[in-house]
């Protein structure tokens, strides 16, 4: 069996991703691992957030960012431990991942429900900001609908 792809086949890399789909966890979980300043802001802080978006084309869908002592990870399924579980609908999160609608605005309006420890939220915004900068390769590959 041969290494080299088909030419039909495209790279991973550069390969167009479905929203919320197993292949976009994949990708954005490769990124958040291969990241040293992911790395640098798990040194400082700790927390496991969990998302949980429904009425998908797949269904209803959860992945979890967590960082502790160095280490980042992002993945299918809840985080463990979990310390903030966000829910919304499929509507809200691609409107809130292509800037349709604000983050804050969306929660504030009750589209985005908040469960867990929002003190440790509000301190680990440092880690959001970083994982934007990690998302921006895998969004300009993203299929939202």
């Amino acid at each position: 069996m041969s290494n080299n792809a088909s030419p039909d086949e495209e790279p991973i890399a550069s390969r167009r991703l479905r929203y919320l789909s197993l292949e976009w966890i994949g990708a954005l979980s490769a990124e958040v691992a291969a990241s040293e300043h992911m790395r640098e802001i798990a040194r400082h802080h700790t927390v496991g957030v969990t998302q949980i978006v429904s009425g998908g084309p797949e269904g209803d869908v959860s992945y979890h960012l967590r960082v502790a002592e160095g280490d980042a990870s992002f993945g299918a399924g809840p985080a463990d431990p979990e310390d903030v579980k966000m829910e919304q609908d499929w509507q809200t999160a691609i409107d809130v991942a292509t800037g349709e609608l604000n983050a804050q605005e969306a929660f504030i309006g009750g589209k985005i429900r908040l469960f867990g420890d929002q003190q440790k939220l509000l301190e680990s915004q440092p880690v959001f900001g970083a994982l934007d900068a990690v998302f921006a390769s895998v969004r300009e590959r993203t299929d939202y609908r």
